[in-house]
């Protein structure tokens, strides 16, 4: 998966076991490293941003947003459930019993962090779980009942006024033929040609691109995402890191994801502009439900 970089290259998508709109999917931003050179930038840089914005980072859905909103969901259920008779819902609660967590990692540019790398492979501390729980008392069995009418509620008045059919992060939907689109782009391909080499000639994989060297399954991912952090992962994961830095991966590819998201906003200039304006319809009822509630 290559989706849209915030200000951080590597995106966990986690299906957490409780949050304040019921069961979604989030992103949680982790922090990596490049190097990278040239006028306007440090010799070493610490975010993936560094590289520079996208054209389709203003179409989408950021993580600020996400916090925003589960702020919004949580009072306007919390104001729901008191409704119905349970006055003193908190704003975080958990389940009634704990359910499974999982959580599938995705990534737009692979390991960048070299330091990381050499620590902790493709994988982080475990230490610094990844994965938000919910600090509120359990719900009781009379409120789970209630529960779920009034998230459903919430959802609704946060989407009022858009068509979610239609609208609704419009550039989300297009980001998997536009990530078709970028692996298909001749410059980004030579250039991941060249890293595969570089890699397999310091005795790791062939790996055809970044992507399928992070995602490796031997790497054991566990059901929080995390691997094993092996000698063989870490030496690996250093190759990769090492190869991308001394080639310029990570810039190449990251302009060859300009051009194409470029180009298909300019094709579909009408329905990107619709999701954003949509965006902004949910941002200014965020913002009206946290000033008459928060």
């Amino acid at each position: 998966m290559l989706g849209a970089t915030a200000d951080r290259s590597m995106l966990f998508a986690t299906i957490r076991a409780h949050d304040n709109a019921g069961w979604r999917l989030s992103v949680v931003a982790v922090l990596t490293a490049i190097c990278v050179s040239g006028p306007g930038h440090p010799e070493i840089t610490r975010t993936a941003s560094d590289l520079g914005p996208l054209p389709a980072d203003r179409y989408a859905y950021t993580p600020q947003d996400y916090q925003r909103s589960q702020r919004a969901s949580a009072l306007l259920v919390r104001q729901c459930m008191a409704e119905r008779g349970h006055r003193d819902f908190p704003l975080d609660p958990r389940y009634p019993s704990d359910p499974l967590v999982a959580t599938a990692v995705s990534t737009d540019y692979g390991a960048l962090d070299l330091t990381a790398a050499r620590r902790w492979g493709y994988g982080w501390d475990p230490a610094k779980s990844l994965v938000i729980r919910p600090k509120g008392r359990r719900m009781t069995n009379a409120e789970y009942a209630d529960f779920p009418a009034c998230n459903a509620q919430a959802s609704r008045r946060l989407l009022r006024g858009i068509d979610v059919k239609r609208d609704w992060l419009y550039a989300g939907t297009r980001a998997v033929e536009v990530d078709k689109a970028v692996r298909r782009d001749r410059r980004l391909r030579a250039a991941w040609e060249v890293w595969s080499r570089c890699v397999a000639e310091q005795g790791f994989t062939r790996y055809p691109d970044p992507v399928a060297a992070y995602s490796d399954s031997a790497w054991q991912r566990g059901s929080d995402g995390n691997t094993r952090d092996t000698q063989r992962e870490r030496a690996t994961a250093v190759a990769d890191v090492t190869c991308k830095q001394r080639h310029h991966t990570a810039e190449i590819w990251h302009a060859a994801r300009a051009r194409q998201q470029a180009l298909d906003i300019a094709r579909h200039r009408d329905r990107y502009a619709a999701g954003l304006q949509a965006l902004r319809t949910y941002r200014a009822t965020i913002a009206e439900v946290l000033r008459k509630l928060g």
